[in-house]
């Protein structure tokens, strides 16, 4: 089957499944990037939850840029595309969980997360200096009063459900 097929009765475009895996690589893309250029570019560092966040849409674009190595109609890009909007949903759910943590709603961190294990008094002493401490706590960014991870939540959230829909539409063709 092609990869262009038609949307309505004569209006071509994407296929649902096509459109399913393209989203499945472009929402992950954009929000890990959002994310790294946040840091990067705006300054802002990351706590132990953002970092979680970020796992699994790296996996999700991994799976996605595998979907695209066979035909938009085909099991095997089904099944990946499924993959990457799990995890995505992941992500999502972790976005949820770290925006309720900035909210109070759950109870965050009680030991310091960002320092690596295994390291002499005078190494830790030294990269406690060099290193900024991000509490997950505390929203660092927001947008009309929403933080980042709640961004993430609600855009991973609701990009994963579109890439589900349009997957089970395309399968049922």
């Amino acid at each position: 089957m092609t990869e262009v097929a038609a949307v309505g009765p004569s209006t071509p475009g994407l296929s649902t499944s096509a459109a399913a895996r393209l989203i499945a690589l472009l929402l992950p893309l954009a929000l890990l990037g959002g994310a790294l250029g946040s840091q990067y570019l705006g300054g802002l560092h990351p706590c132990e939850m953002c970092y979680w966040q970020r796992w699994p849409h790296g996996a999700a674009i991994l799976f996605a840029a595998l979907a695209f190595t066979a035909p938009a109609e085909s099991s095997r890009t089904r099944n990946l595309t499924l993959l990457a909007a799990l995890a995505i949903t992941i992500s999502g759910i972790i976005g949820v969980y770290h925006a309720g943590v900035e909210a109070k709603i759950f109870p965050g961190f009680t030991t310091c997360t960002a320092l690596p294990k295994g390291l002499s008094t005078a190494e830790m002493l030294e990269q406690i200096t060099r290193t900024p401490l991000v509490r997950c706590d505390q929203v660092q960014w927001s947008l009309f009063g929403i933080s980042m991870a709640g961004w993430n939540a609600i855009l991973s959230l609701s990009g994963a459900a579109a890439i589900l829909i349009l997957t089970l539409r395309g399968a049922r063709r």
